[in-house]
């Protein structure tokens, strides 16, 4: 435990507190644990997908207004 924290860069006991799950330990300790294990790629399955923020502009823009067809007498 001792080498893979020292691989990791965190302290014994916060990678005790990872293994139990604690929402205190930061996210970049977990990064550094899945490279670590060459697991880096789960990282980006459990991240949800964003949305650029053109996209999202585009997305709550308002419609351009339609003008009313002609009556036909």
């Amino acid at each position: 435990m001792q080498v893979f924290a020292q691989r990791i860069g965190v302290s014994l006991p916060t990678l005790r507190a990872m293994e139990h799950g604690a929402g205190t330990v930061a996210i970049k300790h977990w990064a550094n644990a899945l490279w670590a294990l060459d697991r880096l790629s789960d990282l980006a399955a459990m991240l949800p997908k964003s949305e650029s923020l053109l996209d999202l502009a585009r997305r709550q823009a308002p419609r351009p207004r339609q003008r009313a067809r002609p009556r036909i007498v």
